[in-house]
């Protein structure tokens, strides 16, 4: 997994975890920059993962609702599966060698 597709994943899980948080509060729950996490949420609202709604005729725009779509749900699902098959593979490699 790259770095922006782990980072993708992780504001994935979290936008579904909190999905009327501020920019502000997921980056800092990342622990991203405000920059970082406004790149990831375009990217992923670009390929279809993400809607953004406004969920309040705010004039100030800083109320907005972050919904994860179901081709989002299935994208973490598979990232979440590629994960968990990596690290068996390491763990499966790791015992080969302590069994040496």
């Amino acid at each position: 997994m790259n770095k922006d597709t782990e980072d993708h994943f992780k504001v994935l899980r979290s936008i579904q975890k909190h999905p009327n948080s501020s920019q502000r509060r997921l980056a800092k729950e990342l622990g991203f920059s405000l920059g970082k996490l406004n790149y990831c949420i375009k990217a992923l609202q670009g390929k279809g993962l993400v809607k953004i709604q406004n969920f309040r005729k705010n004039p100030n725009k800083l109320n907005y609702l972050y919904v994860v779509t179901p081709k989002g749900i299935a994208e973490r699902a598979r990232l979440t599966i590629n994960f968990m098959k990596r690290k068996m593979q390491e763990y499966d490699e790791l015992k080969k060698e302590l069994d040496l």
